[in-house]
């Protein structure tokens, strides 16, 4: 659009000269012509709109529609597991938050507080003073074999590669991380120069493809893997097993895609084709799972690390539990994916039909490491569009610690969902390579904004917090939750997703049948 608006200029500055020579009339059509060159070079200047400076011009009428379009169109809709909208999260929110902008909004409750799914939280007659909680509430991240443990946020940037997001998306999401104080995790692609630039804290994040630490084959390396984690920007190690958006699904790096930039931060061979396939080869059993990742945490010295995974056939994870315990190895953190995550690109039957969701996911994995005795080993990161200070202090009342976002820290750069991440064509500059598109998005402008959502997101959790009278933000249980069920029915988290008493599934102690299929897990073999 850029080339077409100067195009458009020059062609029609010349077309009036020269034109103008013959009839004097046709000079008057500057008068029509000058402006709009003049308002698309403004355009072209200003850094705060990535759609305006894209699409010089033409560009202004999408912000004109927006402002007249009903505003109930600007919302995400939650629903349930019949399709019926249940929550509306306004998307303006995280607009509005990251711009620093008016964070209210008129005529109380937008949506239907009788329908079924309904949640909401319970606040206290005596709510606390919210000016004298911690403002940035902090989580260490590290157990007893870890020595360089994490202080993390309780909120930070969920797995993005770079090549899915662009450079300029890349360094604005580390840049924001840097002024906010909180962690930007790498996604599976490797370490880029992208990263490293702004010098925010980074979690590394190493898939089945083992991208910037494999040899020629494929195989995990152990000498390029210690050399990366040397870095001191990587904070934290973060092994994929499978994500939620496409769950027991490989990739593919195609040959055309895999450029030698690409290819020298992947470390595999440019212009070839490069599978990720949806099993790791470094490990074969749960016992051996936990016993990479001790190896992993030996070559970095010491640094957190942990695990992402989908829940998928609750047994497995029955197994990994018992290899922990087997071998004595404990993962520092275990970040739950749910299987409403998304992604660039993927089969929609992987995105819509195959993994557990977040909120279920996520009471499970607490209450069995719970009930095998081992959650205090251990932190757990809740991921899958945490987008609100509500939805910070759902994560934690099912037995999160932190929480991790992907798709909230896009918006804050200026996503808007075009649904165009799969094509390259990627309007406002974040999932795109095309770089005339990526310089719509201006580094120094969006760093900020990222921060500003951060924090202000953070700030409305701490309140949320304070009005439920609570001193501590992780305070707050299942009980301080409601979800309506039916019309006339109203049932707690508690209620909904029942606690597990510390050491309840172990030594036989777990009913039938959740006992038999505790007893089937093995840990020397996933089946």
């Amino acid at each position: 659009m850029i080339k077409g608006f100067i195009g458009f200029s020059c062609g029609s500055l010349l077309l009036i000269i020269v034109l103008g020579m013959f009839f004097p009339w046709v000079w008057w059509l500057l008068i029509l012509v000058l402006p709009v060159i003049v308002m698309g070079i403004l355009d072209l200047r200003q850094t705060k709109h990535a759609i305006i400076r894209n699409y010089p011009v033409v560009g202004r009428m999408r912000y004109w529609m927006e402002a007249l379009r009903p505003k109930i169109y600007q919302y995400f809709v939650e629903s349930d597991i019949d399709g019926r909208p249940v929550n509306r999260v306004d998307r303006s929110t995280i607009y509005q938050r990251a711009k620093r902008e008016l964070d209210t909004q008129p005529f109380g409750t937008q949506f239907d507080v009788y329908a079924e799914g309904y949640e909401w939280m319970a606040h206290s007659i005596q709510p606390r003073d919210f000016e004298k909680m911690d403002a940035d509430p902090r989580v260490t991240i590290g157990g007893k074999d870890c020595k360089q443990p994490y202080s993390a946020s309780i909120f930070n940037v969920s797995a993005m590669s770079y090549g899915s997001l662009s450079s300029n998306a890349v360094e604005a999401l580390n840049g924001g991380a840097k002024l906010g104080n909180f962690a930007h995790n790498t996604g599976e692609g490797g370490i880029s120069d992208f990263h490293l630039k702004q010098g925010g804290d980074i979690i590394w994040q190493i898939g089945t493809g083992y991208f910037g630490c494999r040899d020629d084959e494929g195989r995990f390396s152990d000498a390029l893997f210690a050399e990366k984690t040397a870095l001191p920007q990587i904070k934290m190690i973060e092994l994929k097993i499978s994500q939620g958006a496409k769950p027991g699904h490989g990739g593919i790096l195609p040959a055309a895609k895999n450029t030698p930039e690409i290819a020298a931060i992947r470390h595999v061979k440019p212009y070839t084709t490069v599978f990720s396939p949806p099993y790791h080869t470094a490990f074969n059993s749960p016992r051996e799972m936990m016993q990479f990742i001790g190896r992993m945490r030996e070559l970095s010295k010491g640094k957190p690390v942990g695990f992402k995974l989908c829940i998928g056939q609750q047994r497995e994870f029955y197994a990994i539990c018992k290899a922990m315990i087997a071998t004595n190895i404990y993962p520092d953190f275990i970040t739950v994916d749910g299987g409403e995550g998304g992604t660039g690109a993927a089969p929609p039957e992987f995105s819509n039909s195959v993994g557990m969701p977040l909120m279920d996911a996520l009471a499970f994995v607490h209450d069995t490491l719970t009930g095998f005795g081992i959650r205090k080993e251990m932190k757990l990161i809740a991921s899958g569009k945490v987008l609100t200070g509500y939805h910070i202090l759902r994560a934690l009342a099912l037995g999160a610690d932190t929480c991790n976002s992907a798709r909230a820290m896009m918006m804050a750069i200026g996503c808007i969902q075009a649904l165009q991440c799969n094509t390259n064509k990627c309007p406002t500059g974040v999932a795109t390579q095309d770089k005339w598109l990526m310089a719509g998005l201006v580094v120094d402008d969006k760093k900020h904004r990222v921060a500003n959502y951060h924090r202000d997101t953070i700030e409305s959790a701490v309140e949320l917090a304070a009005a439920a009278g609570l001193n501590d933000i992780h305070a707050v249980t299942r009980r301080h939750m409601f979800r309506r069920v039916f019309m006339n029915q109203v049932r707690t988290f508690e209620d909904i997703y029942p606690s597990t008493a510390p050491g309840a599934l172990l030594n036989g102690a777990a009913p039938e049948p959740l006992k038999q299929v505790i007893d089937e897990a093995s840990v020397d073999s996933w089946n």
